[in-house]
């Protein structure tokens, strides 16, 4: 390591170049974590929107936690979109990702448990209204009707709820997934 001296009078000034600590991020893993967010947090973002233009349309209030969600997975995107820039400048350290990793993870259990709520809560349901209304019609309605496409739409929005709630937990789970990978990656090269 080569060092410099500069003299002032009195005053002695070393100058040493600065040493670059390079983490060794598995590359796969971080691969296949960031497609995983990217497709729970666009499907999220894609069925929450949905669900606030039929809002609009029946003159329904938007809940709460429809523009909730969408703003939590928009952070998740927007995260993801950091971490390839700083993987883009060589400069993706364990500690961003740990703190981002958390902030993300508590917000999106947030809108977890709400989904959860929603979906099974105690009373009047999601879950017990389409199996009472939609998975449980007996008989399926058929042929071109307004019956029928009213059937399929009802059906559409019971099967987006439960695709919410699994890329929901599949997205807390991979969040909970890359502070492990961060922090491994930390304790490797420490």
């Amino acid at each position: 390591m080569a060092t410099s001296t500069v003299t002032s009078d009195s005053l002695v000034f070393t100058r040493r170049p600065e040493r670059v600590h390079k983490y060794h991020w598995p590359a796969v893993q971080l691969n296949i974590w960031m497609l995983i967010m990217l497709i729970a947090a666009c499907t999220i973002i894609g069925v929450f929107a949905t669900f606030i233009q039929i809002q609009q349309a029946l003159l329904l209030p938007v809940p709460w936690y429809f523009p909730y969600y969408i703003t939590v997975s928009a952070l998740a995107v927007a995260f993801i979109i950091l971490l390839l820039w700083l993987i883009y400048q060589r400069r993706l350290l364990p500690s961003i990702v740990m703190i981002g990793g958390f902030m993300l993870f508590v917000l999106w259990l947030v809108g977890l448990i709400v989904i959860s709520v929603q979906l099974w809560g105690p009373q009047g349901s999601v879950n017990s209204n389409c199996n009472l209304f939609v998975f449980g019609a007996n008989p399926i309605p058929t042929g071109q009707n307004l019956q029928t496409l009213a059937w399929l739409e009802q059906r559409s929005i019971c099967q987006s709820w439960q695709a919410v709630f699994a890329f929901g937990l599949v997205g807390a789970v991979f969040l909970l997934w890359i502070m492990v990978i961060a922090y491994k990656v930390f304790a490797e090269d420490a």
